[in-house]
């Protein structure tokens, strides 16, 4: 990238941090003000002046424009170097003839299980002492701009990491030059009709274009005549169509059968060594397992960020196949990457999958036994813990969580709470400072 594209880059990321807040007074109670309510109009007012200081605040205090570094930098980090006795006796368990990998870019998508995984690799580089490629000020790298290696805290002109896990809109070119050139590239897809239904939900107070839908099934509506309602420079429209491809930082309105799609696919295909599904989400992380020569024990997880299930609208077939028609895009890549997951699964052997996965369930049900009061998830408003809570979506607690037994076994304690911990509480455990988060946070909570 020379100069010109840098200062394009810088003015395009400023104009984008600025638009993500466009939409916050809108959330404001604007009928109640209109009305002339008392309460409503103080409440309107603080809430206002504190969006405005948010946007302040959040302006002047991120990132900025990527900066100008002169010096030559590397195409990538070297490869990384031998691994250490002690985990070479760790994962001996696992395989005599290969070694763990512990240079790891996983490409986080939007609802599609991203953030069981990302536990995974929490767990996995805290276990071994790996260095995180982390954001600062908040949970991703500036979403949804797309992403530049001056994000990074304490980024520093060839500085080199382990991992980089936290959500982001790809850039291959970026990523590459802050990890090791022989990093394990994974990501993880979801039927676009699963992950459309769960992105309307999610997002939808953050989406004006979706509050003008009229009637109680706006999901329905909107699929029944999704160019009445969808604008393609609308704000935030991106979580409305073919998220995961605008994800990976493509063109998200594109057709289907655009030539451009098929060069995308091909392009992520060549830079990722392996593409989960969520749908097969215990068979994807066994060819995890052997893609990165790790263990059964790295790879326990239970479901986060999971919705309960009333508030999960049910696609009738008709409406799941507009969804799919609707987001092409993504249904064209999904189809793809499945297709290369059963490929996998085949070379892996079905009977020695069907062998794994068992073994996974099965330790992952002793988990459950040993560390949650009832073996499962419950409502947000159940949860002991606040500080097992997870973010939960503007105005809803739909989000499900967990509680801790009180007479776990020491030898499980640490593991039981790592394994329950949200992200953003764990972010905060490995040190990021997410204090734009937490703001957010604070005002979503008096929105609601």
């Amino acid at each position: 990238m020379n100069v010109f594209q840098e200062l394009t880059f810088a003015d395009d990321l400023q104009k984008m941090r600025f638009s993500s807040f466009r939409g916050l007074p809108h959330i404001v109670n604007m009928e109640g003000i209109r009305q002339g309510n008392p309460k409503s109009l103080t409440r309107g007012l603080m809430i206002a002046l504190l969006a405005t200081t948010m946007v302040v605040v959040y302006f002047t205090s991120g990132p900025g424009a990527p900066h100008l570094y002169l010096e030559q930098l590397p195409l990538s980090c070297l490869p990384s170097s031998a691994i250490s006795e002690q985990d070479n006796q760790t994962n001996s368990s696992q395989s005599t003839t290969c070694s763990p990998k512990f240079d790891v870019m996983f490409m986080k998508t939007h609802k599609t299980a991203s953030s069981t995984l990302l536990n995974i690799l929490f767990r996995f580089g805290e276990k071994h002492r790996l260095k995180f490629a982390f954001p600062d000020g908040r949970n991703d790298f500036y979403y949804p701009s797309p992403f530049h290696r001056s994000q990074v805290r304490n980024y520093r002109p060839g500085a080199c990491f382990n991992i980089i896990c936290n959500h982001m809109r790809f850039d291959g070119r970026e990523v590459s030059r802050l990890l090791p050139s022989d990093s394990a590239y994974i990501t993880i897809l979801r039927d676009p009709a699963r992950l459309f239904e769960s992105s309307f939900h999610y997002y939808r107070s953050m989406i004006p274009l979706t509050w003008r839908i009229p009637g109680p099934h706006k999901l329905a509506e909107f699929l029944s005549s999704p160019r009445t309602y969808y604008k393609p420079d609308g704000y935030n429209s991106f979580y409305l169509k073919n998220l995961l491809f605008f994800d990976f930082g493509f063109d998200n309105n594109l057709e289907a059968d655009d030539p451009s799609v098929e060069t995308g696919v091909r392009a992520l295909a060549e830079r990722f060594d392996l593409v989960l599904i969520a749908e097969h989400f215990e068979e994807s992380l066994v060819l995890l397992r052997d893609a990165l020569c790790w263990t059964t024990d790295d790879l326990l997880f239970f479901s986060l960020n999971a919705r309960r299930t009333a508030s999960v609208s049910r696609l009738s077939p008709e409406q799941r196949a507009k969804a799919r028609d609707w987001n092409g895009v993504d249904w064209r890549l999904y189809r793809h990457f499945n297709g290369t997951l059963w490929a996998k699964v085949e070379a892996y052997g079905r009977a020695r999958m069907e062998r794994d996965v068992k073994e996974l369930r099965k330790r992952n049900a002793e988990m459950r036994g040993i560390c949650l009061v009832g073996g499962g998830a419950v409502e947000a408003g159940m949860i002991r813990d606040k500080d097992m809570l997870p973010w939960q979506p503007v105005g809803e607690t739909s989000i499900l969580g967990y509680n801790l037994r009180n007479d776990i076994d020491p030898q499980h304690r640490t593991l039981c709470r790592k394994m329950l911990t949200p992200e953003i509480q764990y972010l905060s455990n490995l040190g990021v400072n997410l204090w734009l988060t937490q703001l957010w946070g604070w005002l979503k909570d008096l929105l609601c």
